[in-house]
């Protein structure tokens, strides 16, 4: 198979199948292209052969069957690769698993609007700043922490479900965004943040990402340059 993502320092959505796919060990192929969103940029080309969508990630088979979304890529590994627990094993676990992803998936927008993902920085004041102003982000990080916190209460860890899922792996851009902006969790949601980042499926995101040495105007709200 193969992945095309964007670039990893940027893509929450790539970060989602790469870690969820590099966490089991399932072979794939690694295809990157770079954000660059002017018509007829390759950027554009490229995806648009793809995915009408024009959006990444997408997966696709040996024999070119192509699969977009990041739910849908997680489902189509699940099904293709039984033998792993990409969803929990237990019934009433797997349900939940899916309505934190779908969740993930659909909400969350102002935290994911005002603290846009940007590995190679930490931007604790910027953060800070944000904390005090709005009160939208405060709400989706209560949320987020609660789902969190439920979860972990009910597998005991370290993972959402016990076991490192694909329920982890669509929320480690989020333990990004809570570790680059410095933003306030309780206790066992810092501890899953920190346990999610020290997973070596997304070690291994984060230090090719902080190799990239890139730079795309149009997802840098905070900075001018590098």
């Amino acid at each position: 198979m193969k992945l095309y993502i964007g670039n990893k320092n940027y893509s929450s959505w790539s970060m989602r199948s790469g870690v969820l796919l590099a966490a089991f060990g399932i072979p794939f192929e690694e295809n990157k292209l770079r954000f660059d969103f002017s018509e007829g940029s390759p950027w554009s080309r490229a995806i648009a052969a793809l995915t009408p969508t024009k959006r990444v990630p997408v997966l696709v088979e040996d024999d070119g069957f192509t699969v977009w979304d990041t739910l849908a890529i997680a489902e189509y590994v699940a099904e293709r690769h039984p033998e792993h627990a990409v969803w929990p094993r237990d019934r009433q676990a797997r349900a939940r698993a899916r309505s934190l992803c779908a969740e993930m998936h659909a909400g969350f927008t102002q935290l994911r609007t005002v603290c846009p993902m940007n590995i190679e920085v930490f931007f604790p004041d910027v953060g800070a700043r944000l904390w005090a102003e709005d009160e939208a982000l405060r709400a989706d990080v209560a949320r987020l922490d609660a789902a969190w916190s439920d979860a972990l209460a009910g597998s005991g860890g370290p993972f959402l479900f016990g076991a490192f899922s694909a329920a982890d792996a669509y929320f480690a851009p989020v333990a990004v965004r809570l570790s680059r902006f410095g933003l306030p969790v309780s206790e066992a949601a810092a501890a899953y943040r920190d346990a999610l980042l020290a997973h070596p499926a997304v070690e291994d995101w984060i230090a090719d990402a902080m190799r990239e040495q890139d730079f795309i105007v149009e997802d840098e709200p905070y900075r001018q340059a590098r």
